[in-house]
């Protein structure tokens, strides 16, 4: 029993005295050269671990020992050793400044493979790792793979989509891995990266790192934390004129039809520089950072400077990837470390305001029916009247904003005093409004409510956008809602699809849009404000509508206009041909719609 005591009390001792111990004067590249030892089984080159294989890892590697710098951001290409940096600082920091860890992968399964794949042969063929981290086989080790104890500290692998496995311990040493591919939130308790940093407030003397290849321009973690950075890039001296340069892929060159022979010129001489001579140029590089440290270092590094990948082999996977955007983005991403830029679905303010129409304030001869839009703001009401014609070919007619506080009555008069004006058609019939439809998802929805209640007779509707892919236009309303109004779905996606392929059409007709010349720059810039990218959600390509610019307004007032029309359900090749028949009567009856929802406000 006292024997037993007395053993736990000399571990007790060891561990405070490996708590006290002050931090390593070794780097973490000293480190790795000193002691670690490669894996057979993770490793293609098994052995004694050397800097000088792939010297650019040297910079990246002492970041992490550097007291100067709590964050290190690293954005490569993935097979340039980003995973062994990874391992190196890891096992730095339990060999040499003890502390608690935290490492951090995409999933719970990522980091259970990490930990017994990566991390578990690391600590078995590492001497001086071995005797400090005790087997999960090991009767008394209490560890598990993913949770390990060694004296001074512990170390805890977590999934990124398991917002319990990090809400962890304080936690000093907190690495991320593979950041892209990390679920938007953890569960419901937002940005995985967020929780994991702030498990390290408490520590003055914390490290935080981020690894990963980045993915798309605008969803990428680790591009957003790398511009956030002193942004350092690798630069490498040519081996012919002596000028320091960064490898880029627009200067690798081969001849036609023979990847294989694929060679680098150097952008100052034009020199040839061969795999060969990227090897002693890597060793002779060195970091350069582009803006001032404010202890954020960031690191960036294409394939080019790998010695594991010739300048032929990425030459012949480019042009096998550019077969298709979805192998090239993998390409670009992967092996240039470079965000994927969607090319989505833009259109050219400048080109459509080019066309714009002398037509106005007639209604033209080739439209018989009226929708407008309403989009509401806090400061003010937007709204566009369409007229539309035979095939949905539409006319923008005006576009006026009422300035005021929506919470206010006097705004909500001068919009129905406009709503309730009549139109003249060059016929010299008038028309009126058929249908309005006014957004209810923002900061004044009782408001909204409070307006269209009384006009649903007149066909004023609130609605509420949707945004995800597939819905349609306008689905059945429901009134199941706090001012028991008829309340109208919009498939805000969807209109957004039709609209921007309609800005396509170049061709008077079916589906073209035409716009009055009193449209200004301001105008076309809010209706080409967005554009679609593929984001990739749990592996899975999702389109997304996202913002180009702060404002939309014009954008959002056309899809509700468009709403408008889709609630009448009218039959426009009728409705033109009627209204041209009856041009010749000095007073056209008012047009009125018809439709499965056409009189819905008088039910």
């Amino acid at each position: 029993m006292q024997t037993r005591t007395l053993k736990n009390i000399e571990a007790a001792i060891k561990e405070i005295c490996a708590t006290l111990k002050p931090p390593s004067k070794l780097t973490v590249a000293e480190w790795a050269d000193k002691r670690r030892v490669l894996s057979g089984e993770s490793s293609a080159e098994a052995g004694r671990w050397f800097t000088s294989r792939a010297a650019y890892q040297k910079g990246i590697m002492d970041a992490f020992s550097n007291p100067s710098i709590e964050t290190v951001v690293v954005m490569t290409a993935a097979q340039v050793g980003k995973t062994e940096i990874l391992n190196n600082v890891t096992g730095f920091f339990i060999d040499q400044d003890a502390a608690p860890i935290l490492i951090v992968e995409p999933t719970l399964e990522i980091a259970k493979a990490w930990s017994k794949d990566r991390f578990a042969p690391m600590l078995r063929d590492t001497p001086c790792l071995k005797g400090k981290v005790k087997d999960v086989r090991a009767r008394d080790s209490g560890n598990t793979v993913l949770h390990k104890t060694f004296l001074g500290g512990h170390i805890t692998v977590a999934g990124a989509n398991s917002a319990a496995s990090l809400r962890a311990r304080p936690i000093r040493i907190v690495l991320c891995d593979d950041v892209d591919a990390f679920p938007p939130s953890a569960g419901t308790e937002g940005d995985p990266v967020e929780l994991a940093f702030k498990r390290a407030t408490t520590f003055w003397n914390r490290k935080k790192g981020m690894f990963s290849t980045p993915t798309v321009k605008g969803f990428s973690r680790i591009e957003t934390a790398y511009e956030a950075s002193d942004m350092r890039k690798f630069y490498v001296p040519c081996p012919h004129c002596g000028e320091f340069q960064v490898l880029q892929w627009s200067q690798v060159k081969w001849p036609k039809g023979e990847p294989k022979r694929a060679v680098y010129h150097c952008e100052h001489c034009e020199g040839i520089i061969t795999d060969a001579d990227k090897i002693r140029m890597v060793r002779e590089g060195e970091w350069r950072a582009s803006k001032e440290s404010s202890g954020v270092a960031g690191f960036w590094l294409n394939e080019l400077y790998s010695p594991w990948v010739s300048f032929g082999d990425m030459a012949a996977r480019f042009l096998e990837a550019k077969k298709s955007k979805e192998t090239l983005r993998v390409f670009i991403n992967t092996a240039l470390a470079e965000t994927w830029e969607q090319e989505g679905e833009t259109v050219s303010d400048e080109g459509l305001m080019a066309r714009r129409e002398d037509f106005g304030p007639e209604i033209p001869a080739g439209a018989a029916i009226l929708t407008a839009g309403v989009d509401v703001q806090d400061n003010r009401l937007e709204c566009e009247v369409v007229a539309w014609g035979k095939g949905e070919e539409s006319w923008s007619m005006e576009y006026s904003i009422f300035y005021g506080n929506p919470a206010e009555r006097k705004i909500w008069n001068e919009l129905d005093e406009y709503l309730s004006e009549p139109w003249t058609h060059e016929s010299g019939a008038q028309l009126r409004i058929a249908c309005a439809c006014i957004d209810s998802g923002g900061h004044h929805t009782k408001q909204v409510y409070d307006f269209v209640k009384p006009r649903q007779i007149r066909r004023v509707y609130a609605v509420k956008g949707i945004n995800q892919a597939g819905r349609p236009i306008i689905a059945r309303p429901s009134n199941r809602n706090e001012g028991r109004v008829t309340l109208f779905p919009v498939g805000a996606d969807t209109a957004k699809e039709s609209i921007y392929s309609r800005l396509r059409i170049e061709e008077h007709g079916a589906g073209f849009m035409h716009f009055t010349i009193n449209h200004d720059e301001e105008y076309f810039k809010q209706l080409t404000a967005e554009k679609v990218i593929t984001k990739y959600v749990r592996g899975f390509p999702t389109r997304q509508w996202v913002k180009t610019r702060p404002r939309n307004d014009a954008l959002d007032c056309r899809v509700y206009a468009m709403a408008a029309l889709a609630i009448l359900n009218v039959n426009l090749d009728r409705a033109v041909d009627r209204l041209t028949k009856e041009h010749t009567e000095e007073t056209a009856p008012v047009q009125r719609a018809s439709g499965w929802i056409s009189d819905w406000g008088q039910r």
